[in-house]
């Protein structure tokens, strides 16, 4: 029994929904936005969201992990995204909330604001003490944003060369860096 791709991703997606996606799965989802781009003459084009909503994404992606365009953060959560409905609707939702409040506080949407309005907007909505009736939709789509930015990042090959993974190795010897040492034998109530 063959498996396509969309039902592949779609899997991903749903998998997703429940929690971080694995290094695996976001491998394959990674390889299949890379397909989209070479597909597309090098420009991706967005599956789930219109290209203001993409912007917008690819713009909140970056200021969350800085290079995560590096690593097709924005690329990877449209993929998945036009894989799963509910999904989809956090992010089209939340980039929507998002746009209005900017509005209603700075006269510009969040692409065309400034950016220390963007500094301040997301500063509001990124600490859950924050939390107001007015701003919980906010803060409930920048948890979520938050989130699937790293583990998009992350699985990647930039975010995994960026945090000098190896991939699993046997080892000749173990050695434990000394300052993991030192701030052990500090914290211990035995020193």
């Amino acid at each position: 029994m063959s498996i396509s791709r969309r039902d592949v991703l779609a899997r991903i997606a749903a998998a997703a929904m429940a929690g971080p996606v694995g290094l695996e799965a976001a491998q394959h989802v990674h390889e299949a936005a890379a397909a989209d781009v070479a597909a597309s003459g090098g420009v991706y084009t967005p599956k789930a969201l219109t290209q203001h909503e993409f912007d917008t994404l690819k713009t909140l992606c970056e200021i969350i992990v800085p290079n995560a365009s590096k690593g097709g953060a924005a690329e990877f959560i449209d993929l998945l995204s036009s894989q799963n409905p509910e999904m989809a609707a956090i992010y089209t939702g939340g980039i929507a909330w998002l746009d209005e409040e900017m509005k209603r506080q700075y006269h510009a949407d969040f692409l065309a604001a400034s950016a220390e309005r963007k500094t301040e907007m997301l500063d509001k909505i990124a600490y859950r003490k924050n939390e107001m009736p007015e701003i919980a939709p906010g803060i409930k789509f920048f948890a979520w944003l938050r989130r699937m930015t790293v583990d998009a990042y992350y699985t990647s090959a930039a975010g995994i060369k960026e945090v000098g993974y190896m991939g699993n190795r046997g080892m000749k010897e173990f050695k434990v860096p000394q300052e993991a040492i030192d701030y052990a034998v500090k914290r211990s109530p035995f020193a």
